[in-house]
């Protein structure tokens, strides 16, 4: 069943609405006071976010697909690029040994 059919036309309110609210939220970001976003703690907050927002779009990305849970071989990847990070290897030997992880296990699976 397509959620989206369902809706009929009515889904481009909530694209709009969404988009109003996204840009209304930028427009609020040029009001804080400068001494505020210079603040150590601003700075922690705003790494701390970045990172937490691109693991959870990596574990989404990784472990499910459409409204199901998968492990396939994009976990074997995964894994393999963190522990290729973890020894510190250069950024396109990470992505090769977790594309070779994937093709390994796709063949074998």
């Amino acid at each position: 069943m397509n959620v989206m059919a369902d809706m009929g036309n009515h889904w481009w309110i909530w694209v709009l609405l969404a988009s109003a609210v996204t840009y209304g939220t930028k427009l609020l970001g040029y009001g804080v006071p400068a001494h505020w976003l210079r603040h150590p703690r601003m700075a922690r907050v705003a790494g701390a976010l970045t990172i937490a927002l691109l693991a959870a779009l990596t574990a989404m990305n990784t472990l499910v697909s459409g409204q199901q849970l998968v492990l396939d071989a994009r976990l074997a990847a995964l894994a393999v690029a963190i522990i290729a990070l973890a020894l510190r290897a250069p950024f396109l030997l990470v992505v090769v040994l977790g594309a070779a992880a994937s093709a390994l296990v796709r063949f074998w699976g």
